[in-house]
């Protein structure tokens, strides 16, 4: 039987949207975490109504503090209102029901609520236009974001700041890479619009749905003619310049998608390493899909004598931690659980994993270089500080449209990446 039949009411959904958007934003754990813990039953509409209210929760926020004559020491019901004012301002038909089920909510949560829920929706309804013209005449509530990150994004962007910051606030797109080993872009492409489904190419294997749809429903999917990735992600692979027989590093390689990749492109001696053994087994059912190997080794990319066997690789994929800001809008959470002084740590995991796998480079090999960031300081600045010392790497110049300086700035059709090829002379 279908989730809808069991969709439980929507006060039941915004109380556990609520206790989701706390457990984010005042608690620290990610969306991905406290959405595996939610029953079934409307786990969808709740992760819905979770990424639309994070990825406008400065606006939210300001909202409703605008509306309280007293800050709300509460937290789950600040969060709530949160919510059911996201709610009111994505389905303006239904005011009438989503205060009701709010008040509800509510009251279920903490009797005395009631009111004030049922007070604060209705002065908002009333006072719309006026209390948004007021609250965003602050940055945060206007883009969405800390001031902080605003402020470093301004500075990194002075000509495409705002494009940036507007691009991370809205859907992510669909789209699919196409394996070569089952036939070319165009001949998949002409699949999908046989089977009804309208896509354009972005890339060399990327092919972007007008319309997102489950994975289920993608024609080969489950029999490796096509995975999920994004566009950007999808330079990784070629970047590396690949050839048969190489000995090939993915480093940091979970959840794996790059490694299908590397071995869709060629017949390469693929080693995928990560520091958690558990996120392996994701790599490991993404390459059982595509019906391809290689070898799985747990280990940490800054600890090499852990787990290299002192063979040299001819290229290194290096998919480094980073802040993931180039990706916020598949992941809105992130932006309410970065703190500024995440940079210098992220900076520092950085700094300790480029060396330690230069070490494990052949002499002529390459490694590529890869965060999901738009800051500076986790990309050009990093290998600038790598090459000034060691006299042995040269950056290679990336003959790729759209990546100045290896930076790839998040737009309609790509997230944001930075790339570095390093050569080992």
């Amino acid at each position: 039987m279908s989730e809808a039949l069991h969709q439980p009411p929507l006060r039941q959904l915004l109380k556990r949207a609520a206790y989701a958007i706390d457990a984010v934003v005042h608690q620290g754990h990610t969306l991905t975490r406290v959405l595996a813990d939610q029953p079934a039953a409307g786990r969808a509409t709740v992760q819905d109504i979770c990424y639309a209210s994070l990825r406008e929760y400065a606006l939210l926020a300001a909202l409703r503090d605008a509306l309280l004559s007293n800050p709300l020491k509460d937290r789950v019901i600040a969060c709530l209102l949160v919510v059911a004012l996201r709610q009111l301002r994505a389905r303006p038909d239904s005011t009438h029901m989503i205060v009701n089920e709010a008040v509800e909510a509510a009251a279920a949560t903490q009797p005395w609520a009631r009111g004030l829920v049922n007070g604060v929706l209705r002065n908002y309804l009333r006072h719309t236009d006026l209390l948004l013209d007021e609250v965003q005449q602050k940055e945060p509530a206007r883009w969405n974001y800390p001031q902080w990150w605003i402020d470093q994004v301004r500075t990194a962007y002075p000509d495409d700041w705002q494009a940036v910051l507007t691009a991370g606030n809205q859907h992510p797109p669909m789209t699919l890479r196409v394996n070569p080993q089952h036939g070319s872009t165009a001949a998949y492409l002409e699949l999908l619009q046989e089977a009804g489904l309208d896509a354009q190419q972005t890339g060399e294997f990327a092919l972007q749905l007008a319309h997102p749809i489950p994975v289920t429903q993608v024609p080969g999917f489950s029999t490796g003619r096509v995975s999920v990735q994004d566009a950007g992600a999808q330079l990784a692979a070629p970047l590396l310049e690949l050839a048969d027989g190489q000995r090939v590093l993915d480093a940091c390689a979970a959840p794996g998608g790059k490694s299908g990749h590397i071995v869709e492109l060629a017949d390469v001696n693929l080693t995928a390493l990560d520091n958690d053994a558990s996120r392996l087994i994701r790599v490991q059912e993404n390459l059982d899909r595509l019906g391809l190997h290689a070898s799985l080794l747990t280990g940490d990319a800054a600890l090499p004598d852990s787990w290299w066997d002192g063979v040299p690789f001819d290229r290194i994929l290096a998919d480094v931690p980073c802040s993931a800001s180039g990706v916020v809008r598949r992941h809105p959470d992130i932006k309410w659980l970065r703190r500024p002084d995440d940079l210098a740590r992220f900076a520092a995991q950085q700094a300790a994993i480029l060396p330690a796998l230069w070490r494990c480079l052949a002499r002529g090999g390459k490694l590529l270089y890869v965060t999901c960031s738009i800051f500076p300081q986790e990309n050009q600045r990093q290998v600038d500080a790598f090459l000034s010392h060691h006299d042995d790497a040269q950056q290679q110049a990336l003959d790729h449209a759209g990546l100045s300086a290896g930076q790839l700035l998040p737009n309609d059709h790509h997230d944001g990446f930075f790339y570095a090829l390093l050569v080992k002379r």
